[in-house]
């Protein structure tokens, strides 16, 4: 199988958030069959669509690139146990978690399957995902909608915040490729 450059978005608005992200970033590295190629700075953003009642701290967000042989199911399989491992509760949607992966891009393919929609639905609406994709591949081309990630950025009318942190990407002395239960952090 040919490699395909796959884009990665994660993010944390629990506990000891940079530490989430800094060991989901080592994690992504580990990825087998996989050549990890870059990542963005942390953003700490708005949170966007949040349940009721639910902690409305901001996120860290950003986006690995990797080149992986691996077939796309595969690459979201990963990601659902990474997220499990690093202490994320299955049972909600739109609620705090200490790591929310979600599959971007694989290649320039157009999947759209009950348990799999590749490129994700939303991202050319979420000014969290395309800032960090902006940094990554301002030149990478959603295959949907034909345009550039700068493109699709500029003419965002999303208002949430978006700020980029100035803290290197794994630089956290607690990050290890480990994985802990949400109460060590």
């Amino acid at each position: 199988m040919i490699a395909e450059t796959v884009f990665i978005a994660f993010g944390s608005n629990r506990g000891r958030r940079r530490d989430w992200c800094d060991r989901a970033v080592a994690l992504m590295r580990l990825l087998p069959h996989s050549t990890f190629t870059g990542v963005s700075s942390y953003y700490e953003t708005e949170p966007v669509n949040m349940a009721p009642g639910e902690d409305d701290t901001w996120f860290y967000n950003g986006v690995v690139r990797l080149d992986t042989r691996l077939p796309p199911e595969r690459v979201l399989a990963i990601c659902r146990e990474t997220e499990r491992s690093l202490g994320r509760d299955v049972a909600g949607r739109n609620v705090s978690r200490t790591m929310d992966l979600d599959l971007l891009f694989y290649g320039q393919r157009v999947i759209d399957t009950p348990h799999l929609t590749i490129p994700h639905p939303q991202l050319h609406r979420r000014r969290f995902v395309l800032a960090p994709m902006v940094e990554l591949a301002p030149d990478w081309v959603h295959p949907q909608h034909a345009r550039t990630m700068r493109a699709l950025l500029d003419d965002l009318a999303d208002a949430h915040r978006v700020r980029r942190l100035d803290v290197a990407p794994g630089s956290s002395s607690d990050a290890r490729p480990s994985c802990a239960s949400p109460s060590a952090g």
